[in-house]
């Protein structure tokens, strides 16, 4: 048995059954084991950054990896912003990395790297494998280390790969990671503020913010008088009809800050402390406010459900579920009279007339407003970019459609950052995925008018405006849609759209809608 082929039994070994793949040469003896088994199903994406990002996606809905197969140095390099923006929303994922034979190395070809050095400051874990008879023991500790939850890179040089060894031992999985426990002296602290009636505020993420968690966050704000927040990025919420609401947090100081302003403790449940996206001149980073007490209760690698049932228990929280009557943002004003189609009536439309158990990408950017309009919408969960790192939208809802093959997929998709993996939508079409891509039309980067206005620069001239459109020529996404196979079509009034609505939620399969706003 060659390596390669021991690496895939280990990989299927741990359920890792999916490959999300952009291979070359240094991979094709992996490439021919995976040949060999019909169980692991591999997809292939046309550029590096639509692998990683599938990959997350996949793991947003599955709470298990993918494992992706790149190439060499660079192809790592071209698929570390999305592995950037799947190690912030806390999301599992192997990497297996290809690299040249042991004794190729020293001759310094063209692709020679230091492979190790670019996947360290993105991976919780890295290794190289440097002997096959231990591809177990690598692949086991490599899936234990992603469910921690983080980023294993695992970079096969092409000899370990080819060379055959006889295994003797029978494949064994790795062990789950053991949980660091909570601190109940944590757990005494806050409910000590919460009986003393401070201002206290929970900041959830991660898989505190499921159904069931909320519940339970909710039961202990309604019997305490605290407020829950969602961080500003996260990687999957469910949410809609019928499941507790929460709203997000967001990162500015004229809205995040506003948010905070009188909170007293601020308790962190697998969330950081809440900083502003970028820094701005005379303003300070942190958006709480200086004499807050900032309270971690559990971290992202902790029990989160379980840090929220022990808060219930000692806030005496009633175990019959309450309606939950917290701070929520109000919905954005009606759209104005006329049939001019605009980002309100997009998002407003799709939040109407959003199908049952949907999964709603949001890469919308300056385009937002889904989230606000959607708290009665049909229970769904929604995926956000959670890194900053744009290029997200269109390969995360590759991989939730192959997470959840039975589900609706929604996209939605600012157009800038729609072109960075653009390549994304022939992967939609090649594995007949059940995707819906909107795209927000408007032809700039623009949310970087704003930027330039809140860093206190100058007014764009002639350079800043070149570097700031998306024009001359207008990018033409229902011809580029058509050109990978996905059907597509333009809408630019409200009857126009809602018509194509209409007709991409009652089909099956990869369709794109080029909302012009």
């Amino acid at each position: 048995m060659t390596g390669a082929d021991r690496l895939c039994d280990a990989l299927l070994a741990h359920e890792v059954d999916v490959c999300f793949a952009n291979p070359g040469t240094s991979e094709m003896h992996f490439v021919a084991a995976l040949d060999r088994q019909p169980r692991m199903k591999c997809i292939l994406g046309l550029f590096e950054g639509v692998v990683t990002g599938a990959a997350d996606g996949y793991a947003r809905m599955r709470d298990r990896p993918a494992v992706t197969l790149l190439h060499l140095g660079p192809g790592l390099a071209n698929g570390l912003a999305n592995i950037h923006n799947a190690r912030r929303a806390n999301s599992p994922m192997i990497n297996i990395v290809g690299d040249h034979a042991v004794e190729h190395l020293p001759l310094d070809s063209p692709l020679t790297s230091d492979i190790d050095s670019l996947a360290r400051p993105m991976s919780r874990w890295v290794r190289r494998i440097a002997d096959p008879v231990q591809i177990d023991r690598d692949v086991a500790e490599a899936w234990s280390q992603s469910l921690t939850p983080g980023i294993s890179t695992l970079i096969l040089p092409a000899d370990m790969a080819w060379n055959e060894h006889r295994y003797t031992a029978t494949l064994a999985r790795g062990q789950r990671p053991q949980r660091e426990p909570l601190n109940p002296d944590t757990i005494t602290r806050i409910g000590a503020a919460l009986r003393a009636k401070r201002k206290v505020a929970l900041l959830l993420t991660g898989a505190a913010l499921r159904d069931a968690p909320l519940k339970l966050a909710a039961r202990i704000c309604n019997v305490t008088g605290a407020q829950m927040f969602a961080q500003g990025a996260n990687g999957r919420i469910e949410r809609g009809r019928g499941r507790t609401p929460i709203a997000k947090l967001q990162l500015t100081h004229e809205v995040g800050g506003r948010m905070l302003c009188d909170v007293e403790m601020l308790v962190l449940i697998g969330s950081q402390e809440p900083v502003s996206f970028f820094a701005y001149p005379n303003q300070p980073g942190r958006l709480a406010q200086p004499a807050c007490e900032i309270v971690q209760l559990a971290r992202a690698d902790q029990d989160l459900v379980q840090a929220l049932q022990w808060l219930a228990d000692e806030a005496k929280a009633p175990a019959a579920p309450l309606v939950f009557a917290g701070p929520l943002p109000a919905a954005a004003a009606p759209s104005a009279a006329g049939d001019a189609l605009t980002v309100a009536a997009v998002n407003r439309l799709v939040a109407t007339r959003l199908p049952e158990q949907a999964i709603v990408c949001d890469e919308a950017l300056t385009s937002s407003g889904f989230f606000d309009l959607s708290y009665e919408s049909e229970p769904h969960d929604y995926l956000q970019i959670t890194g900053g790192a744009i290029g997200i939208g269109i390969p995360m809802a590759a991989g939730a459609a192959v997470a959840c093959p039975s589900r609706k997929v929604i996209n939605l998709q600012a157009d800038g950052s729609g072109m960075y993996t653009v390549q994304g939508l022939w992967t939609h079409a090649r594995e007949n995925l059940d995707v819906l891509t909107i795209v927000f039309s408007n032809r700039s980067y623009a949310t970087l008018w704003g930027e330039m206005h809140k860093v206190g620069a100058q007014a764009p001239g002639r350079n800043a405006e070149r570097m700031l459109r998306l024009d001359q020529p207008d990018l033409d996404w229902a011809k580029l849609a058509e050109g990978m196979g996905v059907e597509a079509s333009r809408a630019s009034t409200v009857t126009e759209f809602s018509k194509a609505l209409d007709t991409a939620l009652g089909r099956r399969g990869p369709c794109l809608i080029e909302a012009i706003v």
